[in-house]
């Protein structure tokens, strides 16, 4: 990985598809898809990959002139965050999904799982490849992290949470170590359903993500990403996480969480002092874009409790929802923000 500044910025994973790519008013009609939703995209699939490609650099682009220090593919191939890794795992039926109601409360179709799960094939390794080829700076990929894939089944084979989730795990770990040979800088696993279901995560969610990472310490930087939900489904979000502190036990090397649309009390950032936080310092749920003033504060806020040797700069969550002028401009705030706070701190 090229040399990163004092607190680097980062993007947590999706930015926006553009509009000639997806049918927006139908990816935005529904919830997040858990099995395949090939219908949201606008162009022929003989043509499909290649149109996935183009935007995949325009989402780059936006990322490099902004500024920001780790970009991610955009996610720009994925109809969900979740659904393209997880419908690709043997001992997964998409094709004849159940029911299973969602964390916003809403039934949602999602994967029967009626065999082992097993990873046979890469799913994400040309992403990394394309996107190492298409930009200098370091690069991030993201796969979702084995709890929350549980979550979003339907087990019809197993009988015992633990015992999937622990397979999942294998999955994972196989792909991420795939991805790191690709030249993967960093490899992030999307959590959001441990803080949704706090209780289970706290019987095996630790040991699950410590088996999807076993191996990895020293071929890249881990990441683990827990979240209230995309903004545009999640409105109402609470000051604190029900399941945090417990991450610190985690072999990741970084816990990428959300503060800025919560208002997250950062006190809470001091239960998870072996790590290094990304910390969300741009508000989703807003459509303004925020003055690079709001986000230096919001960064201060974080640096009371965490030095700045700790910390990495990124919005709340994904942007996969938000207009892409919106998606720029907050981007942009969010870097000239950080500046801010490095001449500040002395660092450029």
């Amino acid at each position: 990985m090229r040399s990163l500044p004092l607190l680097p910025t980062t993007v947590v994973g999706s930015y926006v598809q553009p509009d000639w790519l997806v049918d927006r008013a139908l990816l935005t009609s529904r919830s997040p898809a858990r099995v395949r939703a090939e219908d949201i995209w606008r162009v022929p699939a003989p043509y499909l990959d290649a149109a996935q490609d183009d935007a995949t650099v325009v989402a780059v682009r936006d990322m490099e002139r902004v500024g920001i220090d780790i970009v991610s593919d955009g996610e720009i191939r994925r109809e969900s965050y979740s659904n393209r890794f997880a419908t690709m795992l043997d001992g997964i039926d998409a094709a004849n999904p159940a029911i299973r109601e969602g964390r916003s409360g809403i039934p949602n179709k999602v994967p029967r799982i009626v065999g082992p799960i097993r990873r046979t094939r890469a799913v994400a390794v040309r992403d990394v490849q394309f996107l190492r080829a298409a930009t200098d700076r370091a690069i991030k990929i993201t796969i979702p992290g084995p709890f929350t894939m549980l979550q979003q089944a339907v087990d019809e084979h197993y009988g015992d949470e633990a015992a999937a989730a622990m397979d999942y795990a294998v999955a994972v770990n196989a792909e991420i170590k795939e991805l790191f040979a690709a030249g993967a800088d960093v490899v992030q696993l999307d959590e959001p359903y441990m803080q949704a279901n706090p209780d289970r995560a706290k019987s095996y969610a630790v040991r699950a993500i410590n088996r999807a990472l076993d191996g990895c310490r020293g071929l890249g930087t881990t990441v683990v990403h827990i979240c209230f939900g995309y903004a545009y489904i999640v409105s109402g979000k609470p000051a604190g996480y029900s399941f945090l502190p417990e991450l610190d036990a985690t072999i990741a090397d970084q816990i990428s969480i959300e503060a800025a649309q919560p208002d997250l009390d950062c006190a809470i950032l001091r239960t998870l002092p072996s790590k290094t936080i990304v910390f969300g310092a741009i508000d989703l749920a807003d459509p303004a874009v925020e003055t690079p003033e709001t986000v230096a504060a919001r960064i201060r806020k974080a640096l009371d409790h965490v030095p700045a040797e700790r910390l990495v700069i990124a919005p709340d969550c994904g942007m996969k929802y938000i207009p892409r002028a919106t998606a720029y401009g907050k981007l942009q705030a969010m870097v000239d923000g950080t500046r801010l706070v490095r001449r500040a701190l002395g660092a450029g």
